[in-house]
């Protein structure tokens, strides 16, 4: 390298660094506090959006079966934009983490400005295809001729802010790889606040209805981004995100598209898994269709905390790679696998002893409710399988492992819960329904464990070779100084 690149590098890695470090320090040796405060807002920014879903459906649902109805046929759509969005954004916190780790700001500053200039684009072309082929999508989707003109309404001004929310997932992934996982927390919940008390505004006092409650997520939208705008312009973080640092070369773009690659398709596998197991409980009636509501709802909320774990500790993981340190990667799987398998059991536990009271808070049909509590029971019989497969999903994404990450986030909606689906319930009829999600979650876990065992293996190969070279490396230097 000439005089003159090596003044480039230098400056460019000078411009990379903040001017104010408020992170937490990736590097704290004190684990169990520093995976804490990076866990905890990511499982308070999660519960926020859970329960902005929830206040949403509330407002809408007071309009009419048809106005929830129609929101909710929206669901398909967000659910693959949100997905988009989720790949960009974990591949981009698996770049940013592992660069920091190795002490290059540099690269991990055009990592995510170029992640943030391809989210931009994508979120727009999406936007544009989605609204052209709105009304094909909604009649593929079974709406109604009185459901139709409202799902457009709603749509209509709800997508245009697509982009958005394609950048705030991204910039939200950013935030919590450079150890800012609260400065994501509270964006999520200076959206939910300003959505809440924009609903009841748009929708019942300037009488809006449906388009009032999709204007009151897009303004919560453009007031997220204005936050994460002020975030990256100010330097609050480790990265610098400007236009000067994207790169778009094609090698970059591959890795942060292989990497996000499993959590998109995962996401959408289980938007898919969710249809095929409803069309499966439809076939026995309503009752089941409900029983099997209240045991996915349960499922859901026991996943938030585990979910947010994982995420707390994407960022550690990462930068501990980066920086060859296998010791304190293997230190961070076996403390993250003890909490999430902890969670998981506990929470699996409580759900089979207390189905009956938990399933009476969703519905007050006693044959719903007969149906529920076995279908609970049997939803949560493996569970605590899903802290272990959780945390390796996970894990693989933080080392870059795609391919690996793809056969253990694929296991639990897709190769094992979707044929079982089709298959098992031909045999034994609504029981049938219940084990291909049972049988799907030890299958996963069982994978997962396998593995995280060859992972651990790995590691200590890792760690010995590094120890050893570093050994070899401090003789080198010694018997040079010793010579001269």
């Amino acid at each position: 390298m000439d005089k003159r690149n090596a003044e480039l590098v230098v400056e460019g890695n000078r411009d990379a660094m903040p001017k104010k470090s408020r992170h937490i320090d990736l590097s704290d040796q004190n684990l169990p506090s520093l995976l804490l405060q990076l866990a905890i807002p990511s499982v308070i920014g999660l519960s926020i959006n859970a329960l902005q879903q929830l206040l949403n459906a509330i407002f809408v649902g007071s309009l009419g079966a048809q106005a929830i109805a129609a929101v909710s046929m929206t669901m398909p759509l967000i659910v693959v934009l949100a997905a988009v969005g989720e790949g960009i954004g974990v591949g981009t916190a698996s770049v940013i983490s592992r660069h920091l780790g190795a002490g290059n700001a540099l690269e991990a500053s055009r990592g995510a400005s170029t992640a943030l200039a391809l989210a931009a684009p994508i979120g727009v072309v999406m936007t544009i295809a989605l609204l052209v082929t709105l009304r094909g999508i909604f009649v593929v989707l079974g709406a109604s001729p009185t459901i139709l003109p409202i799902a457009l309404d709603y749509t209509t001004i709800l997508l245009p802010g697509s982009t958005l929310m394609l950048v705030n997932i991204v910039s939200g992934f950013i935030a919590r790889a450079e150890g800012n996982t609260r400065f994501s927390m509270w964006t999520m919940l200076t959206a939910f606040i300003l959505n809440a008390l924009l609903d009841p505004v748009f929708i019942f006092l300037l009488g809006l209805g449906v388009r009032g409650a999709a204007l009151a997520t897009l303004l919560s939208q453009i007031a997220a981004i204005s936050l994460y705008i002020a975030y990256f312009t100010k330097r609050l973080g480790t990265v610098l995100v400007s236009i000067s640092q994207v790169s778009l070369r094609v090698d970059r773009i591959r890795q942060l598209a292989l990497i996000g690659a499993p959590a998109t398709t995962t996401s959408i596998l289980a938007a898919l898994a969710g249809m095929f197991l409803y069309g499966a409980a439809a076939r026995f009636g309503d009752d089941f269709i409900a029983a099997v509501g209240i045991a996915v709802r349960l499922l859901t909320i026991g996943a938030l905390p585990i979910t947010g774990f994982c995420i707390g500790s994407q960022a550690v993981l990462g930068f501990g790679w980066g920086a060859r340190d296998f010791a304190r990667v293997m230190k961070v799987a076996k403390f993250m696998i003890s909490i999430t398998v902890a969670l998981s059991v506990a929470y699996s536990v409580a759900v089979i002893v207390f189905a009956r009271p938990l399933v009476r808070l969703f519905s007050d049909s006693d044959d719903v409710a007969e149906i529920a509590v076995v279908s609970c029971i049997v939803f949560h019989l493996f569970f605590g399988f899903y802290g272990v497969q959780s945390f390796v999903t996970t894990m693989l994404q933080s080392l870059g492992r795609a391919r690996l990450s793809a056969v253990v986030s694929f296991a639990r909606q897709g190769y094992l819960f979707i044929p079982a689906l089709l298959l098992f319930p031909l045999i034994s009829g609504f029981s049938g329904v219940l084990a291909s999600q049972a049988i799907a979650e030890l299958g996963a876990g069982v994978i997962a464990l396998f593995v995280i065992l060859r992972l651990f293996a790995e590691l200590r190969r890792d760690e010995a070779a590094h120890s050893t070279n570093n050994r070899e490396g401090s003789l080198t230097w010694l018997r040079h100084h010793r010579d001269n």
